[in-house]
């Protein structure tokens, strides 16, 4: 029969520690599919796991004990040294992962053999010996390594190596001189006036005083639309979307107008406004505006886009009810709305709102094949991207990602508020952003979570940061 062996536990727990520090520390390198917020992991960390681990193996096998005291091992190491460091639930969640991919029974099985990957190169433990059978073993390790021994896809790679190149090409934009002729023979004001022409003509803006949206009016428009005098939760949202929707529009409109007139010599040109004309000279969103609008990565052109989509969905919202499938990075704070809907759905089945929770599931809807009708209760979400992963629409799972691939869409989620906690199996839960950049140090940018159904066991695609967003950054 199968039996474990305790006596290696010098050089090769050594080893073995090293390489979990090794995989902890490179991380950090994928840009988002590695660690949310960058942690200052170091050499002490590892130093005070390692004697911790000596120190249970050598008590364990001093006591002739059969069984090694993993589940304590992982909590002191998992939740006091590394996990002292870790202030994002989800990056503890890969911390927990890699401790249990590294630490049991198994790493001494004689029937199977323990291997820390298996990714382009043979990643086992030395067979005990000398000193010298370990040194050995080390000089053979590769000098680099792929993604996949530290449980990434290989495209992770490529998403790292694609936002270096965005950054540098970012940094070389705002180096270049400030005199530029194009080859029509205009000049760069001649080009920041014509681009700022161009937005303000595309602003949906009634007046300075109002912005697109008089609230009075849609405020008579919604209780009408009720037949009393108080808005639902969902309305409370909008009116407050629209709130802020009128304070961005403002802005760019009063900003874009007064560029313009500093060009043409009937105002001074501020900071402020000498600002504004580089970013939108560069093709990106000016600061002055990004402090009024949701978090976004996206250069200038596609925002603009997104900027009138959700307009779009303002106008409809307003005109004709609460959508049927809602577009959540149309919204700039899309935690309320979703807030709101467990609270309507509370009020009308009487659920107590502190037990109400809400579950999801990957529909077979998508956005050129539209769900006929609103749910009763909850809502359907669209405009979500999966990153870390693909989706087989056909076994409705989870599925590796396909080479070159980082971000694919996902069909329209279905989410139904529920009155107490739901048990799931055979799901993933996945964090849900607004952006590819995930959260801050803060905890600013998830959303929600969703359960994707997957036939994987979970570990794979925690360590592959397997996560939804609402905006990509193209």
């Amino acid at each position: 029969g199968c039996s474990h062996r305790r006596g290696r536990r010098d050089g090769v727990d050594v080893m073995r520690r090293r390489r979990r520090l090794s995989r902890v520390v490179s991380r950090r390198r994928p840009r988002h599919a590695g660690w949310n917020v960058a942690y200052d992991f170091n050499e002490s960390d590892f130093v005070i796991s390692r004697k911790l681990v000596s120190l249970y193996l050598t008590k364990s096998y001093e006591d002739d004990d059969e069984f090694l005291p993993w589940g304590s091992l992982k909590y002191l190491i998992g939740d006091a040294m590394y996990g002292g460091r870790v202030s994002d639930n989800m990056d503890r969640r890969v911390l927990v992962t890699y401790l249990s991919e590294y630490m049991g029974d198994f790493l001494f099985d004689t029937c199977q053999k323990f291997y820390f990957s298996q990714a382009g190169f043979a990643y086992d433990l030395p067979e005990p010996g000398p000193l010298e059978n370990y040194q050995r073993h080390i000089e053979k390790l590769p000098l680099t390594n792929s993604p996949a021994v530290f449980g990434l896809h290989p495209n992770a790679e490529i998403g790292f190596y694609s936002n270096a190149t965005k950054n540098m090409w970012v940094n070389l934009i705002s180096l270049q001189p400030r005199s530029v002729d194009s080859g029509g023979g205009l000049s760069r004001d001649d080009i920041i006036a014509g681009t700022a022409k161009d937005i303000e003509g595309k602003v949906p803006i009634e007046s300075l005083d109002i912005g697109s949206y008089d609230l009075m009016v849609v405020r008579s428009k919604l209780f009408e639309r009720n037949g009393v005098n108080t808005p639902t939760p969902a309305q409370v949202v909008l009116l407050q979307e629209l709130e802020r929707w009128n304070l961005l529009v403002i802005k760019m409109a009063v900003t874009l107008a007064d560029l313009q007139r500093a060009f043409r010599g009937e105002i001074g040109m501020s900071d402020d406004l000498d600002a504004l004309g580089g970013s939108l000279f560069n093709g990106f969103i000016p600061q002055m505006w990004k402090r009024l609008m949701p978090n976004t990565q996206k250069p200038l052109g596609s925002w603009m886009s997104h900027f009138l989509e959700r307009y779009t969905q303002y106008d409809l919202w307003i005109a004709h009810g609460e959508p049927k499938v809602i577009w959540l990075s149309g919204l700039h704070i899309p935690e309320s709305y979703l807030t709101a809907l467990v609270q309507t759905t509370c009020r009308a089945l009487n659920w107590p709102l502190d037990k109400a929770t809400s579950s999801t599931k990957v529909t077979e809807y998508t956005e050129s094949a539209m769900p006929p009708a609103k749910l009763e209760h909850g809502t359907y979400i669209k405009g979500l991207y999966l990153e870390g992963a693909g989706w087989d629409a056909e076994r409705m799972c989870l599925k590796r990602q396909e080479p070159k691939v980082l971000v694919v869409p996902l069909p329209i989620l279905e989410m139904i508020p529920s009155g107490g906690a739901v048990k799931l199996h055979g799901v993933f839960v996945t964090p849900v952003y607004v952006t590819q950049d995930r959260r801050n140090a803060m905890g600013v940018g998830l959303v929600f979570e969703a359960n994707l159904a997957t036939d994987e066991h979970t570990s794979l695609w925690v360590l592959q940061g397997v996560a939804l967003s609402l905006n990509t950054d193209a």
